[in-house]
């Protein structure tokens, strides 16, 4: 399949992870629920994801994002990786922000945004600031262990899975070094992990897949609380300090008595940028709050070739 007239994005960056938003030349995914619209695009249209994120057009690392209509919110919006639909995304939710302000679409300073799993409410602030109220968020399960085979050792280690949009696998105590000369060693613990989980039957809430390890360690920033290294479904680790899987960490420290209403939480990435969070009770259910600075980098139309013989991107790295 092709796209006439080629695929219309713009990439950014939000606190240096990449996402790249869809504008033009996406197919219709039928419109009604963001929900069912995404799983009318995991069901027909995988090739469009593939050749929008994966090489030899992107890489491993960016996050895709589609705009699609929303009787909800101001703007229905569906993100995809490399190797699939991702439920969430909070940093390509402040670089949507970022994004739909660079078009001049966002009318004022905030706008709501339906995502396949609930509502988010965007505020777009000077100098690329973005916030985001984000789906409510829990601690699911508290000090699950999981044994693992890592650099042929056999390792256990012990952690919360928590929702903040993604499932998430969260490890204080790893004895890993968290800094990006350590990236290889990091990426194939924190990989192992996930396929025990995996293996092991250990999900989230209604079976719910356990796709994204975070692994936590003490702050390099005099500003921050914590630093991470998160690594994400196809492998690839976020740059920025990962907005859902923020959203989870303070879940799990509200739980836990060790975060209260409107104390900040201030994340760092494994590349040293920030996030500044909180929690609130609403209703009843725990609603966090996630700020980054985004940057719009490139404008662009993607060329989908006849005769190409990775016209859909290279799938399966």
């Amino acid at each position: 399949m092709t796209s006439a007239g080629g695929i219309e994005v713009i990439d950014s960056h939000t606190e240096g992870e990449p996402t790249r938003v869809v504008i033009a030349g996406a197919p219709d995914f039928g419109g009604g629920a963001v929900a069912s619209q995404a799983a009318l695009f995991r069901e027909r249209f995988d090739w469009f994801r593939s050749a929008v994120v994966n090489e030899p057009r992107g890489y491993d690392a960016l996050v895709g994002a589609v705009m699609v209509p929303s009787a909800k919110a101001d703007f229905g919006v569906i993100f995809f990786n490399n190797v699939g639909l991702l439920h969430a995304c909070g940093h390509g939710t402040i670089g949507l922000g970022a994004t739909l302000k660079y078009l001049g679409r966002v009318a004022g300073e905030k706008f709501t945004l339906e995502t396949p799993v609930g509502i988010v409410n965007v505020r777009v602030g000077e100098a690329g600031r973005v916030s985001i109220d984000n789906v409510p968020s829990y601690r699911h399960a508290v000090d699950v262990a999981v044994t693992f085979r890592h650099l042929g050792e056999e390792r256990t280690v012990r952690g919360d899975i928590a929702w903040g949009g993604n499932w998430f696998f969260l490890v204080s105590e790893h004895g890993m070094e968290l800094s990006l000369q350590n990236l290889d060693e990091l990426t194939s613990y924190s990989w192992a992990i996930r396929q025990a989980l995996e293996r092991a039957g250990v999900t989230g809430a209604n079976g719910g897949l356990i796709d994204h390890v975070e692994l936590f360690g003490p702050p390099t920033r005099t500003d921050c609380d914590s630093r991470n290294f998160v690594l994400c479904p196809g492998r690839a680790y976020d740059r920025s300090p990962c907005g859902t899987g923020t959203s989870a960490k303070m879940a799990c420290l509200h739980a836990a008595g060790k975060l209260r209403e409107g104390q900040e939480w201030r994340q760092e990435s494994v590349i040293g940028s920030r996030f500044v969070g909180s929690v609130r009770m609403v209703d009843g259910k725990l609603i966090p709050t996630i700020s980054g600075q985004a940057f719009v980098t490139a404008r662009s139309t993607l060329v989908l070739s006849e005769g190409d013989p990775f016209i859909h991107g290279i799938r399966g790295m």
